[in-house]
Parts: C-alpha cells; sequence; structure tokens
C-alpha cells in the first residue's frame, strides 16, 4: 500500500514537479498552498507523509508553524521540509521541532523518494508499536490461565523479558508463539523501540536477503533501500518459523549474531546493529540439524532460552478463563455486550482437542459471535457451537441421541452415559481427579471406586489411609 502524501509549497510550478515525480512512482499525491488548504486536506485525511515548504507566500502561517500543529495532534505524520532558502540554523529548527528531515530546493529526484521511502517506514513502525502497546494486554489475556503448565510459563516469560537474552520459541501452530514473543518485548527495556516480524518463509532467498540487508545506491541498478535490520535497530526482531530460513541465509545470519553488524548489498562496509533476536518455529530443529537442513552454529546462538509453548489440549482446565478474556475483547472490539456460554457449552469446548490450538478457539468464539449473533439471547449453549465441536458435549454426546441406547437394559444404558460423561470430565479437568470430584460432586475416593468399576483409568492414584494419616501427621 502506497502512503498518502500532502505537497504543501506556495509554488506552483514545485507542487507540479513533485507531484509528477511521485506519480510517475505510483503515489497519488495532495496539494496545498497555504496552510489554510493544508489544514483543510489534513482535517479531510491525516497524511502518512508532509512535504512542507518552509517559506509560504500570502499564508497566514509558515511551514514551521504548520509543523508544530501537525506534530502536536498528529505525531505519527512524518514532516519532510522544503526550503529554496534554507541554512544549516533552519535545518536545525526544523528537526527539533520533529521534522523527519529536512531538504534543500533544487534537489535530486532520487533523494526525495529516498527520503520519502524512509519516512513512510517510519511512520509504520511508529504505528506497528503503538499497535503493540494497544495489543499488550489482549496478549496477556489470550496466554492466560491458572493450570501450573501456563504458571510456569508465565514465569519463564517474566524472568526471560528484562533480559537482552536470545529466546527460541517452539510449539504447535496457534499455541502464540507470537504472543509470546510481542509479550517478552513489550516487558522489555526495549519496549519504546520497533518490533518487527520477519516470516522465513514467505521470501524467496534473494528476496529475503535484501529485505534484511537492504542495499546501497546503485546495486542492480536500483535505488538505495534501507533492510529490516536498520529499521529495527534498538528494538527486538522475530524471525517467525527461522525452520524456513534457507540455508545460504542461515549462514549470513551467524556472522550478524556473533559480530552484531550486518552488511548492504553493493557494499563492503560492516554497520553496527544492536538488535534483540527471538525465534519461532513449529519444527524439530535438532532433527533438522541430524538432516544438514539447520545449522548448528546458528541453532546454539538462537536456542539461549528455550521456550516451549504447550498446546491447548495440554491445558484444557486454563480453556473457560481464555474464553472469557478473549470474549471481553471482542465485546470491546464489537462495542457490544457478548452473552456467555453455558456449563454444557464449556464442557463440550473443554472436550475438545484444538488441533489449531488458541488460534482456532479465537476463530471458534468469532464464527459464534457472527453466525448467532448476541441479541435476544441470555447465554450462547451448545447448540451455538460449530458442528465439529457440538459432539463432544458430554450430555449431548448420549442425551440427544437416545437411539444409541434403544436395544440396552436401563443398568447399561446408565454405566454407558457415566462412563462417558466422567471420561469427558477428566479429560475436561486434564486428568485432574480432585478437581473433577469437586465438580461431579463426588467424594475423590468414590470417584476412583467408580471409575475403578466402568473400567476407567487414570495416572492421578486415589488417596489411601496411609497417605491421609502422613497429611494429618504434616498438618
Amino acid at each position: 500500500m502506497k502512503a498518502d502524501i500532502l505537497i504543501v509549497d506556495d509554488e506552483e510550478d514545485i507542487r507540479n514537479l513533485i507531484k509528477g515525480i511521485l506519480e510517475d512512482e505510483g503515489y497519488k499525491p495532495r496539494l496545498a498552498s497555504s496552510s489554510k488548504t493544508a489544514y483543510e486536506a489534513i482535517d479531510a485525511k491525516v497524511p502518512d507523509v508532509i512535504i512542507q515548504d518552509i517559506w509560504l507566500q500570502g499564508s497566514s502561517e509558515d511551514g514551521l508553524n504548520i509543523l508544530d500543529k501537525v506534530k502536536s495532534r498528529y505525531p505519527n505524520t512524518a514532516v519532510i521540509m522544503i526550503s529554496g532558502h534554507g541554512t544549516i540554523e533552519t535545518a536545525v529548527s526544523a528537526i527539533k521541532k520533529g521534522a523527519y528531515d529536512f531538504i534543500e530546493k533544487p534537489f535530486k529526484a532520487d533523494r526525495l523518494l529516498v527520503m520519502i521511502r524512509r519516512a513512510y517506514e517510519h511512520v509504520s513502525l511508529k504505528k506497528e508499536n503503538e499497535s503493540l502497546k494497544r495489543r499488550a494486554e489482549s496478549i496477556e489475556d489470550e496466554i492466560a490461565g491458572d493450570s501450573q503448565i501456563i504458571k510456569n510459563l508465565q514465569s519463564m516469560l517474566d524472568r526471560v523479558a528484562p533480559t537482552n537474552s536470545r529466546v527460541l520459541l517452539s510449539g504447535e501452530p496457534g499455541t502464540g508463539k507470537n504472543l509470546a514473543a510481542r509479550y517478552i518485548h513489550s516487558h522489555s527495556k526495549r519496549s519504546e523501540n520497533p518490533f518487527m516480524i520477519l516470516n522465513c518463509s514467505t521470501f524467496h532467498p534473494e528476496r529475503l536477503e535484501k529485505e534484511l540487508f537492504g542495499n546501497v545506491n546503485g546495486y542492480l541498478n536500483e535505488p538505495e533501500k534501507l533492510g529490516i535490520l536498520d529499521f529495527v535497530n534498538g528494538g527486538t526482531l522475530l524471525l517467525d518459523e527461522v525452520a524456513d530460513l534457507p540455508i545460504e541465509m542461515q549462514g549470513k545470519l551467524v556472522r550478524v549474531l556473533q559480530e552484531d553488524s550486518f552488511q548492504r548489498l553493493g557494499s563492503s562496509e560492516r554497520i553496527p546493529v544492536d538488535i534483540r533476536f527471538i525465534a519461532s518455529t513449529n519444527q524439530d530443529l535438532e532433527q533438522m540439524m541430524a538432516l544438514s537442513r539447520f545449522r548448528q552454529d546458528l541453532y546454539y546462538r538462537l536456542n539461549v532460552v528455550p521456550i516451549v509453548m504447550p498446546p491447548l489440549r495440554k491445558r484444557r482446565h486454563d480453556i473457560p478463563v481464555l474464553i472469557d478474556n478473549l470474549m471481553k475483547t471482542l465485546a470491546r472490539q464489537n462495542e457490544t455486550t457478548i452473552p456467555k456460554f453455558n456449563l454444557q457449552a464449556l464442557s463440550a469446548l473443554q472436550a475438545y482437542d484444538w488441533p489449531g490450538n488458541i488460534r482456532q478457539l479465537r476463530n471458534t468464539l468469532e464464527w459464534v459471535l457472527i453466525m448467532t449473533g448476541s441479541a435476544q439471547k441470555a447465554e450462547y449453549g451448545v447448540d451455538d457451537l460449530p458442528p465439529e465441536i457440538k459432539g463432544h458435549s458430554p450430555i449431548t454426546a448420549t442425551g440427544n441421541n437416545p437411539q444409541e441406547f434403544i436395544h440396552l437394559t436401563l443398568r447399561e444404558a446408565r454405566e454407558g452415559f457415566e462412563k462417558e460423561y466422567l471420561q469427558a470430565q477428566i479429560q475436561r479437568f486434564g486428568g485432574n481427579i480432585s478437581k473433577t470430584a469437586q465438580f461431579v460432586g463426588m467424594e475423590r475416593s468414590a470417584l476412583h471406586r467408580k471409575m475403578k468399576s466402568l473400567g476407567i483409568f487414570s495416572d492421578d492414584k486415589p488417596e489411601t489411609d496411609a497417605d491421609n494419616i502422613k497429611k494429618l501427621k504434616r498438618a
């Protein structure tokens, strides 16, 4: 998407000259000749970049006054100041007031275009950073929970975030690896600086090299281009799906990590950088190393602090908390009140295996909201869930299909229901028999006896009298 650019200059020839240069590059710039027409254009739509002349004849305000007001109202708009009578003092004054850069007339078209590209990329990074800060609360919501597995994860993230250590996030797709990386950045000393994601699987090797390192002017007859390493300097770079990084790029990245510097394409000069690297993968990097598809030296430089993101099926107990948080986020985004799920629907959601993990859960909640709406509903039930999830309710799996039990005696049907119900509840609470017993209203030892009689097995052993005596002695 091209930047929205506003050209403010009192000379029609200059306005049209810059307009023609930009239109040749695919931009659709807007024009203003005075402070009055500039403010009208800005009020109609706030531009990404303003090319602002300092001296405006016949205008009630000059360019520096316009710069002041724009930066106070719209700090994310980049302003490039131009002047035919510029001095060092004028340029310094403009930069101090918040101008992105200063260029004297007459200027070369290539230099102006490079400046505009850099200004727009700078603006985009600032907007991304602000978006990251706004999402900080929802990020924490999506990795929330009170299961032991998530408590351990949260503890690890909180301990590693303030450090400058590299982190390797692994886990199935949809488990929240990108969220964890954002969480680490937003709780680090670099939180005011850029956070960027480089998806290693989406670029051709040559394109990836150019995106990462940039190139000098004239390289392959192309204008100067800054790379991702330029823009993220001082911040955090997430190497998303690092296992897909081409093998030839892995060696070049090793040198960046080793020397904290890089070379632009077409240059022999090494440029120092200060970047925190986080990598994520859903593949087994150790197996890839054994197959010579991933470099050992890169693995050990990235794998300083390994963190495994647990799949949702391993933390079913957290699903109600996640649903509550995600539904609150959806309510804020849609500016409406959204019903809660009843216990039967929650049981079905907890019993489902979630192959797509948190991402699939979030998509499912949006599906429910879109397909059923929230108006006229007191609560969401099993019937409001997608078809693939409905059948996982411990009640609907039996109660809504009596034909399954028509050939059974009452005792056999009751035992079948009890077995299926208890298996679903045990799965719902992640195998925790104490919590299952509390929910179904049974003593823990009685539940164990019932499970044994129904042929349900669990790793959670019943407490013996000796265990209870030991507890009393410790107390």
